[in-house]
């Protein structure tokens, strides 16, 4: 290969360094990359002169978005060197052997590889002072507001003796199935569906605004360190125990059998296995396992490369792909009119589950990759949850086959459907809809919402087929007998479905409201709203200005609920249910106790001596109001530790700071 060539291969690996690591859109797979990245320093270790200080043997991550502020690593955030079978790992302590002595006793502590985004937390005398993105493995991008949002990382050390500096390295992760919930909610509201966990994990770190962060299902795993100060540790086993002790998540602590000590290489090469071929079974992705070695002192002694430490390396799993044909695309409508093309294929096996069909998410995406039907396909199961069209194998079309688009009508009523502004997505706008009734219903009867738990999916569309059904509301007016009537339904069934319907009929105002599917109106949403407009008829009265002065209420979720509001049907059905049901209204949490910050606003922010709920409870109580954000409308910022971006926003808007003395005082 030419000297040419070469730059050319370094400037493709480093466009897919910037796919993956910053815009989190992978142009290839691991397996791919992998292979690339192996070419380029076989070319670098044949010709040393080529080496240029860009090369992306010569970094570990992608460019840090500009968006966020740049934070050096006290030590750089090294990758992994990556191996695809057995005999690697051979190689590994071969490696190793040479550089300690062949004689040397080596222990290897294998773990499985998290497939999610690197990052470093710093505690300093045991309380969390920042979080930071690998970015180019030394310098990270500040993260610790969005960090600080995910609950199962402390925010305090659990111990009295903390380390002066505890540095600690893992993965932000989504598990499966709150994946699946979660592209299920993006759907439902028109937004961008994810291609797999690693990329939903990436993306809301990087979200701007951490409200966005805290409302998605983010959890992270830590297994090394960077630098410390106040311990000392013999094995990396130790270290382990350590953050458990420290209630910093690991997944050991998860669960203790994930994690092994092996005695040699042999043991190591068990661990790959037997890790590979029960995969599917856990919780969250994994793309392979690390083997290191467990003496910190023969760590030391082994050092690093350019890129990597000599210690250890990552046995990566070869993905879980098939290929199979599409036999025809179906489009689904969701409660909120969502027209969601589905690739039906012929039956085959992913990673021992049989793939049928696979979402194309809408026209946007079908013309990207280009599916037709009578294509034949790759197809692999994102995050080894929901399938996925990876690719199609265009020798293999059929020579009369037609691009696709999705018809402009709705399948389920027929009209005219339409595509919102800033939307990807088709939209039945039908209030009439039968598939926008009957996924209403499903949600309306669901465990989050009502939790009417003997009421299935197969029944419910029954319910609506038979005309028994139609609003919400006449659920409440169902009798026995009429079930009895329903295919495969006898008289126990029949009143079990009965029983469950009243037993829902007491429920909370935020439960019926969050029930009644208004679009963007998530549980917790909903819940916020209850509090604020403690009565359905207090809600009905609700203006958009008041909607988005709830926290977590922005412009858009407000102007939703203003359209339903607007609507006669909804409030007609809405007074018929809080006729049906014995509504349990919240009572506040705290009453009035003085007018001190009548008329004024606080925001709240940083790490205070006191919960942030408790402090805003305490605002609202001496009749002030603390919403989310600071504005030219705040009168005053309540700034703890850390403050970030609000302080820099306040400041600049000459918003008056109060620290907690100062909060206590005005308070009082």
């Amino acid at each position: 290969m030419t000297k040419k060539k070469y730059l050319e291969l370094c400037q493709e690996i480093n466009d897919h360094n910037y796919s993956y690591h910053v815009l989190d859109k992978p142009k290839v797979s691991d397996y791919k990359y992998d292979q690339l990245f192996n070419q380029l320093l076989e070319l670098e270790a044949n010709n040393p002169g080529w080496i240029t200080a860009d090369s992306p043997s010569q970094k570990v991550g992608g460019e840090i978005l500009e968006a966020f502020s740049k934070v050096p690593h006290r030590k750089p955030m090294l990758s992994l060197q990556n191996s695809y079978n057995a005999e690697d790992i051979e190689a590994f302590d071969t490696r190793i052997k040479k550089l300690l002595n062949e004689n040397a006793k080596v222990s290897f502590f294998c773990e499985p590889k998290l497939d999610g985004l690197a990052l470093e937390v710093i505690y300093e005398n045991g309380l969390m002072t920042g979080a930071i993105t690998r970015g180019d493995g030394l310098i990270g991008e500040d993260v610790t507001e969005q960090v600080k949002t995910i609950k199962s990382i402390p925010l305090k050390l659990s111990t009295k003796t903390p380390p002066k500096l505890l540095e600690v390295r893992g993965e932000v992760i989504i598990n499966k199935k709150d994946f699946a919930l979660l592209n299920k909610k993006q759907a439902e509201l028109g937004q961008k569906t994810f291609a797999n966990p690693r990329n939903a994990a990436a993306g809301t770190i990087r979200q701007l605004d951490p409200k966005i962060t805290a409302s998605r299902p983010l959890r992270a795993y830590f297994y090394a360190h960077g630098e410390i100060d106040g311990a000392n540790f013999e094995t990396h086993a130790e270290f382990i125990d350590y953050m458990s002790d420290l209630k910093i998540p690991t997944l050991k602590s998860y669960d203790d059998t994930l994690c092994s000590l092996a005695k040699n290489p042999k043991e190591a090469i068990q661990y790959y296995n037997n890790t590979e071929k029960h995969r599917a079974k856990l919780s969250f992705d994994i793309d392979g396992v690390v083997i290191k070695v467990n003496s910190i002192q023969q760590q030391q002694e082994l050092g690093f490369i350019a890129r990597s430490p000599r210690w250890a390396t990552a046995g990566k799993f070869a993905p879980e792909q098939a290929t199979t044909i599409i036999t025809d695309i179906v489009i689904q409508v969701g409660r909120t009119g969502a027209l969601t093309p589905v690739a039906i294929m012929d039956p085959v096996n992913v990673g021992g589950v049989t793939i049928t069909n696979a979402t194309l998410h809408n026209q946007d995406e079908i013309d990207k990759k280009d599916v037709r039907i009578g294509d034949t396909v790759i197809i692999q199961r994102a995050g080894d949850v929901i399938p996925e069209v990876v690719e199609v194998i265009k020798d293999k079309r059929p020579k009369n086959s037609k691009a696709y688009n999705i018809n402009i009508n709705c399948p389920a009523c027929n009209e005219t459907a339409n595509k919102p502004e800033n939307e990807a997505v088709l939209r039945c706008i039908n209030l009439s809809c039968p598939a926008k009734i009957k996924e209403g219903l499903k949600h309306f009867v669901s465990r989050r919402a009502m939790n009417i738990d003997k009421l299935g999916e197969k029944i419910t569309d029954q319910l609506y087929d038979e005309g028994l059904v139609k609003t919400f509301s006449d659920l409440y007016k169902l009798k026995a007998e009429q079930i009895i009537s329903l295919e495969r339904q006898g008289e126990k069934s029949a009143q079990n479905i009965v029983d469950s319907i009243n037993k829902s009929r007491t429920c909370n105002w935020g439960q019926l409201l969050y029930g009644l599917g208004i679009r963007f109106v998530g549980e917790q949403t909903a819940k916020l709203i209850a509090k604020k407009f403690s009565t359905p008829e207090l809600f009905k009265a609700a203006t958009v200005e008041e909607l988005v002065d709830i926290n977590d209420v922005g412009p858009k979720v407000a102007e939703s609920i203003s359209e339903a509001l607007k609507n006669k049907d909804f409030i007609k059905e809405l007074d018929s249910l809080v006729a049906c049901v014995n509504l349990k209204i919240e009572a506040k949490k705290m009453t009035t106790t003085s007018n001190t910050f009548e008329g004024l606003s606080i925001v709240v922010t940083g790490t205070l001596p006191e919960d942030r709920n408790s402090i805003k409870d305490k605002i609202e109580a001496a009749g002030g109001k603390s919403p989310g954000s600071v504005s030219k409308k705040t009168d005053y910022l309540l700034a703890g530790e850390n403050a970030g971006s609000k302080l820099t926003k306040a400041e600049s808007l000459g918003v008056k700071i109060l620290d907690w003395n100062g909060f206590l005082k005005l308070l009082n």
